[in-house]
């Protein structure tokens, strides 16, 4: 994994837990998290190439999602 990579999902998973809390959910177990993790990088880097924005903007919008998810 490349030093990029893994500091965007060293920051969505700081985007997704900080996400949980803000919602007053409790934060899943870490194996359950790191899927989501990975799964929200991979989300972001495949809009990124559809729509030319920024990754981090797009992570971003991804974890405001969650609440949405979890209803």
């Amino acid at each position: 994994m490349s030093f990029i990579r893994h500091q965007e999902e060293k920051l969505a998973m700081r985007f997704l837990q900080w996400r949980y809390q803000n919602l007053g959910l409790p934060i899943p177990p870490p194996q359950d998290l790191e899927k989501q993790v990975v799964q929200l990088v991979e989300d972001a880097h495949r809009i990124a190439r559809e729509r030319g924005r920024n990754i981090v903007s797009i992570m971003k919008d991804l974890a405001t999602d969650l609440k949405d998810k979890n209803k």
